[in-house]
């Protein structure tokens, strides 16, 4: 976010209770289908508009087993968190030991403003129960999350052009260079399927930069790939041949004025073969803050807000957004449903199997469930009732 009933699969009371999966095998974490949910309580959207109450909280991180259906919540653990930033500000290792959560900030309700802070917090999922073991300073406000699908590299993009690479080795991340690559903010980040490169979303001065990584060091060529306005949220498919970017237009920029929820974009982008390149422009209802491409490279799935976000009294304004499914063909997406989703909703996943896609409903405070079938989109009711309003959300890379 720009910061500009259902039959439910848990109660309140149970999401809050920590189920550890610490007392679980490590075999079997690495067998279920882990996805982390960053929630932040501090922020509650107002009929479009930013408040901070006082007496709520605290921000969590929720751990979702997603290998079956209904998905499962297994954890919550207290962090900071913050919707300010692209919904890819969590990620989680590929042996479900660790979990990063980024965009950390709090609330000064004396001086009425937010305070950002510099850390990336990682989080113990083996202890009992769950919990922050580190915080690490890298300097700069961080923003999107990635990490390679070895489990030995994350990535960390910042508010001033940086993105910070650090070594993970077992329980221990540390940071071992910051790489400057822009002068201003950016946003998403994803490493490609062979985790030889990562496509990182430059907000402000538009386009993906493409990182290289050889055996541990990233540097980069300059090599830039084209997208719309404002990319934000980046995915990249596990079958190595595709990836998408979400760009959010003028609501991602400094200052956008007025806005009436004007048409955005998606771009796919060809991974398969260098140098990456877009080929396809999608048109899709403003602000698509999540996208995601399924781990078997055949879905596109976007989260978009859709004048969701907007006040009432502006005349663009509707009370829910769209999550939209998108069928790549011979190179080219096409779409095959249209559903209603959330007000002013956040992220998009899909499950490992790419028959689920679960999408954060901020305001709701939820995770709704949609099935994939052929082609077809149903919303199928399931609803994972979250402790403050869900902003971030990652699966285990893939």
């Amino acid at each position: 976010m720009q910061l500009i009933q259902t039959r439910r699969l848990a109660s309140a009371t149970t999401v809050l209770t920590v189920l550890a999966i610490g007392a679980l095998p490590l075999t079997q974490a690495i067998a279920a289908d882990l996805i982390v949910s960053g929630n932040d309580a501090k922020f509650v959207r107002v009929a479009g508009k930013a408040t901070f109450p006082e007496g709520v909280g605290p921000d969590t991180l929720t751990l979702i087993d997603a290998s079956s259906f209904p998905p499962v919540v297994k954890a919550t653990v207290e962090v900071q968190h913050a919707i300010a930033g692209p919904p890819q500000c969590v990620a989680i290792t590929p042996n479900g030991r660790l979990a990063i959560v980024s965009a950390p900030n709090r609330y000064d309700h004396v001086e009425q403003e937010v305070v950002l802070e510099n850390i990336l917090q990682i989080v113990d999922l083996t202890a009992n129960p769950p919990r922050v073991i580190e915080k690490i300073d890298i300097g700069a406000h961080p923003q999107g999350l990635a990490i390679n699908r070895d489990g030995t590299l994350l990535l960390a993009t910042t508010l001033y052009g940086t993105v910070a690479v650090l070594d993970i080795d077992g329980s221990t991340v540390s940071l071992k260079a910051q790489l400057k690559i822009a002068d201003k903010r950016l946003s998403g980040v994803s490493f490609t399927h062979d985790g030889t490169a990562a496509l990182v979303a430059l907000r402000d001065e538009q386009g993906l930069e493409v990182l290289e990584v050889n055996n541990g060091v990233v540097s980069t060529a300059r090599d830039r790939v084209t997208t719309g306005i404002g990319p934000y949220a980046v995915d990249v498919s596990s079958d190595g041949k595709w990836a998408v970017v979400g760009n959010v237009g003028l609501a991602g920029l400094v200052n956008p004025g007025r806005l009436h929820a004007d048409a955005d974009t998606v771009t796919l982008i060809d991974v398969s073969r260098r140098p990456f390149r877009a080929v396809q422009h999608i048109t899709v209802p403003s602000l698509p803050e999540g996208v995601a491409i399924s781990p078997d490279g055949r879905w596109i799935a976007v989260q978009s807000m859709a004048g969701s976000n907007l006040p009432p009294d502006n005349p663009a304004h509707k009370p829910r957004g769209r999550v939209l499914l998108f069928e790549i063909r011979n190179g080219e997406a096409v779409r095959t449903a249209d559903l209603p989703g959330g007000e002013a909703a956040q992220g998009i996943v899909f499950s490992a199997d790419s028959k689920t896609v679960l999408v954060q409903f901020n305001v709701e405070k939820q995770i709704a469930i949609y099935a994939v079938n052929d082609g077809a989109l149903r919303d199928t009711g399931e609803r994972v009732p979250i402790a403050g309003g869900p902003a971030s959300l990652r699966s285990m890379p893939r």
